[in-house]
């Protein structure tokens, strides 16, 4: 037993173990916050405009916005890895055409951390685009019409009908969607296994580490299979991930008893 919590008075209680522990927290949930966000906001817009009748090859622009959720995941992040490399991809050679700069993708945090950022939305935003076209189509043709007799502007149409519709059953996918992004292994596994690292750490940490990424590298790579440590964190991402699970259900729940 004194060995089980002497594994979390380290995780909380040394100073060396707390200051990464603490940053690769706080960036996880800005990590999957910032991705639910921006996922949501571009699905939802795309949504909106191409759920306009008088936009032709809306078939066509729906077909081509949907592809990145028809190729599976590891690919799109392999082949994203490639356009950001700093001296071969394509992205760097644009930017370099453009205003003369190749950024160090994967050598600086801020950078790296906003390429993950670009990537996984990339790959969140067709989820939301199909949700929120679902959802709008359900909207009845009825408000828009009322709307229309009124004068009302297309802005007036999004802010009051369409987001207060769409937005009371988005929020427990919105919330399911932040618990699978809070845990998303395979995107930081492969395009940055983690790094740039922290420096002068006790264990290795690096700056794009998320918790599930931390604790795999303590378990299986780098810090010598600390398993007694990676077991201290995964029941903390546990407690977090129930947290979360059980909010989605009070939500779904509360969506149900008012229908």
């Amino acid at each position: 037993m004194s060995v089980g919590w002497g594994n979390y008075q380290r995780l909380f209680g040394d100073a060396d173990m707390r200051g990464p522990f603490g940053s690769i927290f706080v960036w996880t949930v800005a990590f999957a916050g910032l991705t639910v966000l921006f996922s949501a906001a571009i699905g939802g817009t795309l949504a909106v405009v191409l759920n306009w009748e008088a936009l032709k090859y809306r078939t066509l622009y729906r077909t081509l916005l949907f592809l990145p959720y028809a190729v599976p995941g590891f690919i799109s992040i392999l082949v994203f890895k490639g356009l950001f490399n700093q001296n071969f991809g394509e992205i760097n050679a644009i930017l370099d055409h453009l205003f003369g700069i190749k950024p160090a993708w994967f050598a600086d945090p801020a950078l790296a951390r906003t390429m993950i950022l670009i990537v996984n939305t990339w790959l969140g935003y067709p989820y939301f685009l199909v949700l929120c076209t679902g959802l709008i189509k359900a909207i009845p043709s009825d408000l828009y019409e009322a709307s229309a007799i009124a004068g009302a502007s297309p802005w007036v149409n999004f802010r009051r009908i369409t987001l207060p519709l769409i937005i009371r059953p988005l929020t427990p996918l919105l919330i399911s969607a932040f618990a699978f992004n809070f845990n998303n292994f395979v995107l930081i596994s492969l395009l940055t296994d983690g790094r740039p690292d922290y420096l002068n750490t006790k264990l290795p940490a690096g700056t794009t580490d998320i918790l599930v990424s931390y604790t795999y590298r303590i378990a299986f790579t780098d810090a010598g299979a600390n398993f007694g440590l990676a077991a201290a964190i995964s029941t903390v991402i546990f407690a977090l991930v129930a947290v979360l699970s059980l909010l989605n259900l009070k939500l779904t729940q509360a969506q149900e008893g008012k229908r």
